[in-house]
C-alpha cells in the first residue's frame, strides 16, 4: 500500500499497539491529514505516487545533512560519493586544531572516518561544502561531575507558589533565590522548579507553564522590579500606581488570582521601565547600559520575540489572538510590514526587551547564589514538551515548528479518549534538514543558568504522539524522531555546560529508550506510586541507580494526599467518573495503603502501627525515608511534602474544575523550612543521603 510505504519512509507509524496490546491502525483519511501537514502532500492518487516519488529520491541521494552527530567511541558513518574513500577530507576542530581524515571504503556505497577523540562541534569540508560533525562525549554531565557524594538530594517547589513579603501574589525570581538560600543551608544540593517559559503578556488568563508562548524565553511575571529598584522605591511607584493595597491583598491569599495579579503586575513593571527610562535621560545610568548591552547580545531572536508580544497585544485587542488569524503581512516576522510595525512601536518592543532582560537577570542570580551558597547542582530547569501554536516560537520558527498538528497521547487506561495537549513540536524533518538549530537553540536557553534541566515528557525524544488539528487524540498517530542524534546533543550540551539532565520517562516508555538514556548519561525519574511488581511496592534496593529518586510529581497526590485519597475526591469533584468509579478507587487504595505501609516495614523505615486513612501527615516521614534510601544519584522531594501539604499543584484533565498551578505555599521559605516538622523531615534526607 503507497500510503503506508510513505508513512513508513516519513517517520510515520501507520499502526500503532494500545495500552491493551492490541494492534491498532490508523485511518487513511487521518494518515492523509498527518502527512500531509509533514509537508507531505498525499490527498489524491497522482500526488501520492508524485511525494513518494520525490522521497524515495530524496532518501536515495543520501546527501549528508548540514549537521551529522558522532559519538568518541565509533567513527562517522556516510555516503561514499560524499565522504570519497581515497580523498584525505580537513576538519576543524572546535577549538580551532586542524586534522586530515581519510575516508575508508565499508562497501554498499558507504564509507567510514576514524573516530574524533574531542566533543565539540568541528567543521568537515566536503568537496562542495561544510558540514558541521558533532562529536558527543560518552556520557553528559552526572552526579559524580558536580558532587562529591554519589548519592544526593533536593526539593522540588513550584516557583508561582513560593511567598515573600512584597512579591504581588506571584512567586518570583527573588522569593528563589531567598528558597534556594534556605534550601542549601538545610543540605539540598538542588532545587527543581516548574518551567519559566514565556506567556503571552498580553493574555492575561493563560498561565499554564506547560503551555508557553516560547520554550526561547522567559515568564516575565517572575520578574522583580525591586531586584533593580530597590524595595523602598517599588514599593513607592506601586502607591503612585495606586495599587498598593490590591498587592498586598493577593499577597495573603491561598490562591493565585491570575488575572488581577498579571494585570497589577504588569502596571508595577511598566512603572519601573519608566523610571529606568527617566533616569537614563541625563549622564549615563548602569542598569541602561546593561540593558543595551543585553538587547545586542540578544540580537535578531531576542527582537522577534519583543516585536510578538508587541504585535500579540494589538492584535488580541482586535479579537485575533492566534498569528494565523493575523493580517497576512505580519504573520511572517520578516515582512516589512512587521519591520514597520517594530519601528512605529520601539518604545512597546523596548518595554518587551526590558521585560526579557528583567527576568533573565533575576534566574542568573539566584543560580549564583545556589552555588555560593554550596550547592553542587544548584537550579535544575523544567523544559516543557511543546509550545502553543499560537505563541511566539512558533510565529518565529514557522519552518522548525509543525503546523496543523498538536502533541498528546493515544487512548490508554487512565484516559479512555486520550490526550490533546494542544502543543506545537519540532519538526523531525526541518531538525535534519535545517542542522538540528532549533533544537539546539532551545536547549541552549533552557541550560542558559541552571545546574542542572528536566526534559518533560523525554518519549518524545524517540516518537511523539501527533494529533491532526481539529481532530481528537484518537486520530492521531506516532511520529519517529531521530533519538540517536538527539541524545548526542544533549549529552553533548550536558557536558559543555556541566548541568545534570534527568528526563521524565514515565507512562509508555518506548523499547530501549530507558537504555539509551542511561548510556547518553540522562537520569530517569522513579516515583514511588510507580515502583511496583504486580501490585507489590518494590524494595528500595530495586530501584535504578542511574535515576531521580522522588515520593511525587506535580501531576500527582502529595504523600499526605494520596494516603488521605485527596486525589480521588479532586477527580470525583471535576467529575472525572462516577460515584460508583470513587468508590471502587478509595477500595483500591485501602488495600495500596496496606501495601505501602508494608513495604515501609521491610524497609525498616516504619515502626509503628499503620496509621488510620484520616493521618496522612503521619504517611510523610516513612516515605521520605524509603525514598531517600534507595540506591538513585538523586532524590528530589516536593515542597508540599515537606510542608506536609494536602493538595496537588494540578490534576491531570481538568482546566477550570480544579484550582490548577494556583496553590501558594503557606508561609514564606525562610519560616516554612523552620517549621519543626519541616526540620524533622530534612533531617531524614540528611541522615540517608547527607551532609551531617
Amino acid at each position: 500500500m503507497k500510503l503506508h510505504e510513505l508513512a513508513e519512509l516519513a517517520g510515520v507509524a501507520p499502526r500503532w499497539q494500545d495500552w491493551r496490546g492490541e494492534q491498532r491502525e490508523v485511518s487513511r483519511e487521518n494518515l492523509q491529514r498527518i502527512l500531509g501537514a509533514l509537508g507531505l502532500p498525499c490527498d489524491s492518487p497522482s500526488r501520492l505516487s508524485e511525494t513518494l516519488a520525490e522521497l524515495r529520491g530524496e532518501q536515495a541521494r543520501a546527501r549528508l545533512p548540514p549537521l551529522v552527530t558522532a559519538s568518541l567511541e565509533a567513527g562517522f558513518e556516510g555516503p561514499a560519493a560524499e565522504l570519497t574513500p581515497g580523498r584525505r577530507l580537513k576538519l576543524t576542530l572546535e577549538r580551532g586544531d586542524i586534522l586530515e581524515l581519510q575516508p575508508e571504503d565499508i562497501g554498499g556505497g558507504r564509507a567510514r572516518l576514524r573516530p574524533v577523540t574531542l566533543p565539540g562541534y568541528h567543521r568537515l569540508e566536503l568537496a562542495d561544502r561544510e558540514i558541521t560533525l558533532a562529536v558527543a562525549p560518552r556520557r553528559g554531565c552526572g552526579i559524580a561531575d558536580l558532587a562529591t557524594r554519589p548519592r544526593v538530594w533536593g526539593l522540588a517547589a513550584q516557583l508561582y507558589g513560593l511567598r515573600r513579603p512584597g512579591d504581588g501574589g506571584i512567586g518570583d525570581f527573588t522569593a528563589l533565590e531567598d528558597f534556594l538560600r534556605q534550601a542549601a543551608g538545610a543540605g539540598a544540593d538542588a532545587v527543581a522548579i516548574s518551567p519559566v517559559h514565556a506567556q503571552f503578556s498580553a493574555d492575561i488568563h493563560r498561565y499554564g507553564p506547560y503551555a508557553p508562548s516560547s520554550r526561547l524565553f522567559y515568564n516575565v511575571m517572575h520578574g522583580d522590579p525591586a531586584s533593580l529598584l530597590g524595595a523602598e522605591l517599588t514599593a513607592s511607584l506601586a502607591r503612585q500606581c495606586g495599587i498598593a493595597d490590591s498587592l498586598s491583598e493577593l499577597e495573603t491569599a491561598a490562591l493565585i488570582d491570575w488575572p488581577r495579579a498579571q494585570r497589577l503586575r504588569m502596571q508595577l513593571l511598566r512603572a519601573a521601565w519608566s523610571q529606568l527610562l527617566q533616569r537614563d535621560g541625563g549622564s549615563p545610568d548602569p542598569l541602561m547600559d546593561e540593558w543595551r548591552r543585553y538587547r545586542a547580545a540578544g540580537g535578531a531572536a531576542l527582537e522577534a520575540h519583543a516585536r510578538f508580544e508587541a504585535l500579540h497585544a494589538a492584535q488580541f485587542a482586535q479579537q485575533r489572538w492566534h498569528w494565523r488569524d493575523w493580517p497576512a503581512e505580519l504573520r511572517d516576522p520578516a515582512s516589512a510590514a512587521v519591520t514597520e510595525f517594530a519601528r512605529r512601536h520601539e518604545d512597546e518592543v523596548a518595554f518587551h526587551v526590558f521585560l526579557q532582560w528583567l527576568a533573565e537577570r533575576g534566574l542568573a542570580s539566584a543560580q549564583r547564589a545556589a552555588k555560593q551558597a554550596g550547592m553542587s547542582i544548584g537550579l535544575i530547569g523544567d523544559l516543557a514538551v511543546g509550545s502553543d501554536g499560537g505563541g511566539s516560537q512558533a510565529w518565529m520558527r514557522q519552518q522548525d515548528l509543525l503546523q496543523g498538528l498538536s502533541i498528546g497521547a493515544p487512548p490508554d487506561a487512565i484516559s479512555a479518549l486520550g490526550q490533546g495537549w494542544g502543543l506545537a513540536a519540532l519538526s523531525p524533518r526541518a531538525l535534519q534538514a535545517r542542522g538540528y538549530s532549533a533544537f539546539l537553540e532551545m536547549l541552549r536557553a533552557a541550560l542558559r543558568h541552571v545546574g542542572g534541566l528536566r526534559i518533560d515528557h523525554v518519549l518524545g525524544l524517540q516518537r511523539l504522539w501527533l494529533i491532526p488539528d481539529g481532530g481528537t487524540a484518537a486520530d492521531g498517530a506516532y511520529l519517529r524522531f531521530p533519538q540517536e542524534d538527539l541524545m548526542r546533543l544533549i549529552a553533548l550540551e550536558s557536558w559543555r555546560s556541566r548541568a545534570l539532565i534527568v528526563g521524565e520517562d514515565l507512562g509508555t516508555v518506548p523499547e530501549g529508550l530507558r537504555e539509551r538514556m542511561q548510556q547518553a548519561g540522562l537520569l530517569g525519574m522513579r516515583v514511588l506510586w510507580f515502583e511496583r511488581d504486580h501490585g507489590y511496592f518494590i524494595e528500595t534496593a530495586r530501584w535504578s541507580t542511574a535515576t531521580m529518586a522522588t515520593t511525587s510529581t506535580h501531576d500527582l497526590p502529595t504523600t499526605r494526599g494520596w494516603w488521605q485519597g485527596r486525589d480521588i475526591d479532586a477527580r470525583e469533584a471535576a467529575g472525572q467518573g462516577s460515584a460508583a468509579d470513587a468508590a471502587r478507587d478509595r477500595e483500591a487504595r485501602e488495600q495500596d495503603r496496606g501495601m505501602l505501609w508494608g513495604a515501609f516495614e521491610y524497609a525498616g523505615v516504619a515502626s509503628a502501627p499503620r496509621p488510620s486513612a484520616e493521618d496522612g501527615s503521619a504517611a510523610i516521614a516513612p516515605a521520605l525515608r524509603f525514598v531517600a534510601r534507595t540506591p538513585c544519584e538523586l532524590a528530589l522531594v516536593p515542597l508540599e511534602d515537606i510542608a506536609g501539604l494536602e493538595e496537588q499543584p494540578n490534576l491531570p484533565g481538568t482546566l477550570d474544575e480544579h484550582p490548577n498551578w494556583r496553590r501558594r505555599l503557606p508561609e514564606p521559605a525562610d519560616q516554612l523550612l523552620r517549621r519543626p516538622e519541616a526540620q524533622q523531615r530534612l533531617s531524614i534526607l540528611r541522615e540517608e543521603r547527607g551532609p551531617e
